[in-house]
């Protein structure tokens, strides 16, 4: 791949790939800033979190979109992100190993209920099990359906196996 200036990135995988971790690290290296979708989803307070309305959502992310530069990462790749990967220069797909990401997981929720990593969210035993729901549907479905859904971006997608060896950005 050609060394270019990437304004626009949309990076996506499945929980625990390694897409916020990442987005950080582009983020720093080209001083752009960075995007959750799921805070595009939430909105986020101490005393839980609230999801937006379809319209605040969609409001919310088109302000993002129209910045000259962002980079935005999540697991969605549902109707209401296409405008995301329309818009990216760049689409990075994570496809890190099933088993590396459920050791993530694992590694995130112990952080978070020992207080040595902030989570966005009340990390409960209900969303712990949840992620690993949402790691198996990913793998299962996510997957076919990216590729079926924006496969007609593939001059932008790279797939991304393990994230240590990107050097794209810096």
């Amino acid at each position: 791949m050609k060394k270019t200036i990437y304004k626009r990135i949309h990076i996506i995988g499945s929980v625990g790939s390694g897409k916020t971790t990442l987005a950080k690290e582009i983020s720093s290296w080209l001083d752009i800033p960075y995007y959750e979708l799921d805070n595009v989803v939430w909105i986020r307070l101490e005393s839980g979190d609230i999801r937006r309305t379809e319209q605040e959502r969609e409001e919310y992310l088109n302000s993002i979109l129209q910045s000259d530069s962002w980079i935005i990462e999540g697991i969605h790749n549902e109707d209401w992100v296409s405008d995301c990967f329309h818009n990216a220069d760049l689409i990075l797909f994570l496809d890190t190993k099933y088993s590396i990401r459920t050791y993530r997981i694992i590694k995130r929720y112990l952080k978070q209920k020992l207080r040595i990593e902030k989570a966005n969210y009340i990390p409960t035993l209900a969303i712990f099990f949840k992620m690993f729901k949402w790691n198996r549907y990913f793998e299962e479905v996510g997957k076919i359906n990216f590729f079926n859904k924006y496969g007609v971006y593939k001059d932008k997608i790279e797939v991304i196996k393990n994230t240590k060896y990107i050097k794209y950005f810096n």
